[in-house]
């Protein structure tokens, strides 16, 4: 058994990390409702306007369709892994990873691959594995839609020049503080809807014309798109982090419990072998 200076030392270490976890898991519950308002409130118009855009889209000759919405013959794909820039989340990171990994080897085991990687510890874990191209861990500094639609503009021009053939999406969708949906999603081309699935029947007057709406519309929903899922992660890490830190402090509590009874136990053992020691001695004096 440990001696009581090394028990008390562990004892105080622990406390110290519950602490720093209690801590941690204010911050990220602060955070949170921040974020989960933000996505909340984006997730109505930007499913309105994807739909929108899809059924407009539907409706128009082949030869109006935008290069965005054309699909080719796919040599070279793009995937877009979103992560966070820090850890302590639980498997939020490493659920990313391994949903691109599973979406190379079960849709484009055939073709090239690159990753475009936003957010620091999924872009570190994905270069030892497969070919990242790009970096972008410093949107998370100013998460705003001014700056996530540069980068959106930069897929859509990757797109149009031909660099690759298909983009998509890797993230972790936001359900509730507890849980997260990894979602693969294809960026570009534009996914049409399914045959007889339009939504909308009715009868509208288009001004101007309904291919220049669309025109107008596909950058604007792309951008959207991409700042919807960058949200939806960013939500989702503080929930995961949330999470992981009042599971780890919990865990900290029970081993902080733990070892008080076994300082107890030796402490007492101590007393008792002092206690029979001084008797012994007593009864040895006596004789």
């Amino acid at each position: 058994m440990a001696n009581l200076k090394e028990i008390r030392n562990r004892i105080t270490s622990i406390k110290s990390t519950m602490q720093i976890t209690s801590a941690m898991k204010m911050v990220s519950a602060a955070k949170l409702k921040k974020a989960q308002d933000a996505i909340t409130a984006m997730r109505p118009y930007s499913s309105k306007l994807s739909e929108l855009l899809q059924n407009l889209s539907a409706s128009l000759d082949s030869d109006a369709s935008s290069e965005y919405s054309k699909p080719r013959e796919v040599s070279k794909v793009l995937i877009v892994a979103i992560t966070s820039n820090r850890g302590l989340c639980g498997g939020f990171n490493s659920s990313i990873t391994k949903g691109v990994m599973r979406t190379i080897q079960e849709k484009y085991s055939d073709v090239t691959v690159d990753i475009f990687s936003i957010g620091k510890k999924g872009g570190d874990v994905l270069a030892k594995k497969v070919s990242v191209v790009e970096k972008r861990n410093d949107i998370y500094d100013d998460l705003t839609f001014d700056n996530v639609a540069a980068i959106a503009e930069e897929l859509m021009v990757l797109y149009t020049n031909r660099t690759y053939d298909k983009i998509e999406l890797v993230y972790n969708q936001f359900k509730n503080a507890a849980t997260q949906i990894t979602q693969v999603e294809q960026f570009l081309p534009i996914k049409p809807i399914d045959g007889g699935e339009q939504t909308s029947d009715a009868d509208y007057i288009f001004e101007p014309s309904k291919e220049e709406i669309v025109l107008a519309l596909i950058p604007k929903s792309l951008k959207t798109q991409l700042f919807k899922a960058i949200r939806d992660s960013f939500a989702s890490e503080h929930g995961a982090r949330m999470t992981a830190m009042h599971k780890a402090t919990d865990n900290a509590k029970d081993l902080r419990d733990g070892l008080l009874l076994t300082y107890n136990k030796a402490r007492q053992a101590a007393i008792t072998n002092e206690i029979l020691e001084i008797v012994g001695g007593a009864e040895a004096l006596k004789n």
